[in-house]
């Protein structure tokens, strides 16, 4: 048998989970939610969701350095529904599975963790040499790092190790 780590002696786990509510809370609903609802932002009115001034800072951002935000291109919006559709529904199962240290959430962590680094490094593809490249690329690449660094990671920790959250258990006489 087997027992859950307690989440406190899985620090590494507690940095993925602050990873994933943040994307929740702020990134998936908030920012990316936006490049699905406004369909052209130089002309557009405000919707009831997302907020305003995320609008207007997701906006701002992409006029000031990232131009593939404003020119939305159908491939772009593609990456913002997967977003939606299913890391958004991904990071409640995982916020809850890395918690509770549930094994099951392994696997679809390294699927969630390789499409996550596709699609980044896709768009940074168009960052750096694609027809709306930056003209701020150590600020995106910066603003980036986190999608590439963390689905990395998420990677290293799932694949190295059969039982991530759970160690034997020494009350079981085995």
């Amino acid at each position: 048998m087997r027992r859950p780590i307690p989440l406190r002696r899985r620090p590494q786990d507690i940095a993925i989970l602050a990873f994933f509510w943040i994307n929740l809370v702020l990134i998936t609903y908030l920012v990316d939610l936006e490049q699905l609802v406004v369909a052209d932002p130089s002309s557009f009115e405000y919707p009831v969701w997302p907020p305003a001034a995320v609008i207007d800072l997701v906006h701002w951002w992409g006029h000031n350095f990232d131009p593939a935000l404003i020119a939305r291109p159908m491939w772009w919006k593609m990456t913002i529904w997967i977003d939606a559709l299913f890391f958004g529904p991904f990071y409640v199962f995982a916020i809850w599975a890395y918690t509770k240290g549930k094994e099951w959430i392994r696997i679809p962590s390294v699927v969630f963790a390789s499409v996550m680094m596709t699609n980044v490094t896709i768009i940074l593809g168009e960052e750096i040499a694609g027809q709306q490249a930056t003209g701020h690329l150590g600020t995106v690449l910066f603003a980036n790092a986190s999608w590439i660094l963390m689905p990395a990671f998420i990677l290293y920790r799932m694949w190295s190790a059969e039982h991530p959250f759970t160690e034997p258990d020494p009350g079981d006489g085995s």
